[in-house]
């Protein structure tokens, strides 16, 4: 329980809006996508889909050149002998390393202790008492941009966070959620920070450019300037478009009332003073410096372990495991903080946390093992690879003007995105073909790379191909049952396509401008 001066602010939604063309046209599609069946089926019908598609290209003998490997590639017939034994063992494999499947667990033990011990309750009560509900949506959004440096971790993390953020000010936790989503997922691209997708993202680059130009090097920063005033945009935008339009049907994210309790007396414990509260943060802060100055002491030796080969730190341990590292900082700080207020009583209230949090996302791993089964089948089909080939040899052979050739790439990766959504899977698949291409056109792959980031990131959030989109649809019935995939795509649409739009304006004008995209990274 909670003192009355510790409840959230009592702030009403904004009025419905009942009419509008635009309006209506989202509830249609919520209407549409909810009448879908339930995730897990629907993952099963398309692999369904996916096995007569398979089937129909491979007898049609369709097959091209994987730009990777020089070979040529078919798509193969999951309607098959090899396709049944492959499957069905390779099915548990399918589900354990499936990539969302291990991040949410284990980040989940830390989150679960730091949320039920109270703390993310109190900070965000504090943090956000004297802002405005919209002006909490910009914070969210700016956390959710830059968030994405922590990689898969972000979303374990920051979706109840949003939930939380919004909660505290009287908002729908629930409009909270879908906003931390498509903030991390649509604009986790232009993050200021290099994170290991960057490095990946520059040797591939490098690896096509010198298909052309052996003395090319394509570096991880190549796109800094662009991406760091891009994530400000982007904040903004999400912002922008959740006050003029999603805030007008917060009224259709009213979550159960049996969820929302359970979900906002989750931390069940003594009162806290105000007093005994305020010491509590001040030490759990002091833990949190504490923690830091450790992984900053441990990374400092070129040869510790926590570094990656020849003492690099974006390619490194430390990067490559963030997940454990943000398990152990969750969980040092929800013990220190609960022990302080006596939320944590003993040993046994920790292990019992963690638990609470592993049943609270069930659902979630009912759904993976659904999701992996679907990409497992997808990705032995080899379907993703001819999509990909065939698409870039399109736009090369189209001859379009510079800008028209941008626009046409741009609208074609985004439409391969909705399939391939791996960020850096598809990369690897149309770097190849795109950078050389452009760069016989008078294009620098660091233009290529910038272009790739604005078209794969905005429809991620907008497909239920996206692993990372039905881990959200899955946290929204946490709190509301018949929330379904039609409920996420109809608020993140408005989002995606407008964001997608001034995105690819900033771009022309910074292209026009020729403002470098990074240090020593023209644009043209």
């Amino acid at each position: 329980m909670t003192t009355p001066a510790h409840r959230p602010q009592e702030v009403q939604a904004p009025e419905p809006d009942e009419g509008g063309r635009g309006s209506r046209l989202l509830d249609l599609v919520e209407r549409a996508g909810n009448a879908l069946p339930h995730p897990f089926w629907l993952f099963w019908i398309l692999c369904g889909v996916v096995a007569l598609v398979s089937w129909a290209l491979n007898a049609s003998g369709l097959q091209v050149e994987d730009p990777s490997s020089g070979d040529l590639v078919g798509v193969r017939s999951a309607l098959s002998a090899d396709a049944v034994r492959d499957l069905i063992t390779g099915a548990e494999e399918s589900f354990v390393t499936f990539g969302p499947l291990g991040t949410v667990l284990m980040v989940m033990l830390g989150v679960a202790v730091a949320e039920r011990s109270g703390l993310f309750e109190a900070l965000a009560r504090r943090m956000l008492s004297g802002l405005s509900p919209r002006t909490v949506v910009l914070g969210v959004a700016l956390g959710g941009v830059l968030g994405k440096f922590l990689s898969d971790s972000a979303y374990v993390v920051l979706i109840p966070l949003g939930a939380v953020a919004f909660r505290a000010v009287g908002r729908s936790p629930m409009l909270g959620m879908i906003v931390a989503f498509v903030s991390i997922n649509a604009a986790g691209d232009a993050n200021p920070l290099i994170a290991p997708g960057d490095a990946l993202f520059a040797s591939v680059a490098t690896e096509a450019a010198q298909l052309v130009d052996k003395d090319v090097v394509v570096r991880a920063t190549d796109n800094m300037y662009f991406t760091t005033v891009s994530a400000f945009v982007l904040a903004g935008t999400i912002a922008l478009v959740v006050d003029k339009i999603l805030a007008k049907r917060e009224h259709h994210l009213t979550p159960d009332p049996d969820l929302e309790a359970a979900a906002a007396q989750r931390v069940v414990a003594a009162e806290v003073d105000d007093t005994t509260e305020l010491r509590a943060l001040k030490l759990t802060g002091l833990a949190v410096l504490g923690y830091a100055a450790l992984m900053v002491l441990a990374m400092l030796p070129a040869s510790s372990p926590l570094r990656g080969e020849g003492g690099a730190i974006v390619e490194s341990t430390f990067m490559n495991a963030i997940a454990v590292f943000l398990t152990v900082f969750f969980l040092l700080i929800g013990a220190v903080y609960g022990r302080l207020t006596g939320r944590i009583r003993g040993s046994r209230a920790i292990p019992e946390f963690m638990a609470e949090g592993v049943r609270s996302i069930a659902p979630l791993l009912v759904l993976f093992f659904a999701v992996s089964q679907f990409l497992a089948l997808f990705k032995w089909t080899n379907i993703a690879t001819v999509v990909a080939v065939e698409g870039a040899d399109f736009l090369k052979q189209l001859g379009a003007p510079t800008l028209v050739l941008f626009s046409l790439l741009i609208v074609a990766v985004a439409l391969m995105n909705l399939l391939i959504t791996s960020g850096s899977a598809l990369w690897t698949l149309v770097a190849p073909a795109l950078v050389p291409m452009l760069m016989l056109l008078g294009t620098s792959p660091a233009t290529t790379m910038a272009l790739y980031r604005i078209a794969d990131s905005c429809t991620n959030s907008i497909t239920p191909m996206s692993t990372s989109f039905m881990l959200c649809v899955g946290y929204l019935q946490t709190l509301r049952r018949k929330a379904g995939i039609g409920t996420l795509v109809s608020f993140t649409l408005p989002v995606a396509m407008i964001m997608l739009v001034v995105w690819v304006l900033l771009f022309f004008a910074w292209y026009l401008l020729g403002i470098p995209l990074g240090p020593g990274a023209p644009v043209r």
